[in-house]
């Protein structure tokens, strides 16, 4: 009867969740909120969720989309609010929107990502920038399920910068140097993870950090060739809810769960 589109985040600790693991926890603040959900058919129903392009586990994200199927009508923005209510925190519902457009997953095609490297300073994590944008191509390895996979991470690779670091000293712990990379990827088969990346600059500049790097993927949508930039792909079902009428007359509600 409704779809309705939400964007969640994986903040802080909850950023070592896995994907099943955020699977069992919206389940259960599905049911904790009382969403009317519809169920798919056969001898064991699942409730009708779609994940799209989910971050890789232990990495940080601010725009993490699903889409969940309804057998009433409900307030986007209420449901958001009960949802988030329902989850635990770093685990946030940010957004909502009635899908009134198809194709959400097609509408992600590429990422926009953070990577915060401890340890390195700022001047050595240019040079390491310069050189990998400077390759034609950086291939690097993978060991998946069925062994050991050899792929380019340079031609999926849109932009990658070196902004500006940390000025106060309570965002560089022990006063150590700080190099923060924005990186925007395109999802590509197979895909290049922000962890690709790295393996590239370490091995076109042998930058290797003392640390893990802090990864945190900021947007992801469709990406505009001629810009560079990545939009959001929510805009076109919030757009299409401003410009279509809503017939009078009455409409669900739901509460708060105690």
């Amino acid at each position: 009867m409704q779809r309705i589109r939400l964007r969640y985040t994986k903040r802080g600790r909850l950023r070592f969740t896995s994907h099943r693991d955020f699977q069992r926890a919206f389940e259960r603040a599905l049911r904790r909120a009382e969403v009317p959900m519809a169920y798919s058919a056969g001898f064991t129903p699942h409730p009708k969720v779609s994940y799209a392009n989910a971050a890789p586990t232990g990495t940080g994200s601010e725009a993490e989309y699903l889409e969940i199927a309804l057998t009433q009508k409900r307030d986007p923005e209420l449901l958001r609010t009960l949802l988030d209510e329902s989850l635990p925190t770093g685990l946030d519902i940010v957004e909502a929107a009635e899908a009134r457009t198809s194709g959400l997953a097609d509408r992600l095609t590429a990422s926009v990502w953070e990577l915060r490297l401890d340890g390195v300073g700022a001047e050595e994590a240019r040079r390491a920038v310069d050189a990998f944008n400077a390759a034609e191509t950086v291939e690097v390895q993978r060991r998946t399920k069925n062994g050991v996979r050899t792929f380019d991470t340079r031609s999926a690779v849109v932009e990658l910068e070196s902004v500006e670091t940390p000025s106060s000293p309570a965002d560089r712990p022990g006063g150590r140097p700080c190099a923060i990379l924005r990186l925007v990827v395109r999802h590509v088969t197979p895909a290049v993870r922000p962890d690709d990346v790295l393996s590239g600059l370490r091995a076109v500049a042998d930058l290797a950090p003392p640390v893990p790097a802090a990864v945190t993927r900021l947007a992801q949508g469709l990406l505009d060739e001629e810009t560079g930039t990545v939009t959001d792909p929510l805009a076109p079902d919030r757009e299409a809810a401003a410009t279509e009428p809503h017939p009078a007359g009455p409409t669900a509600t739901a509460t708060v769960p105690a």
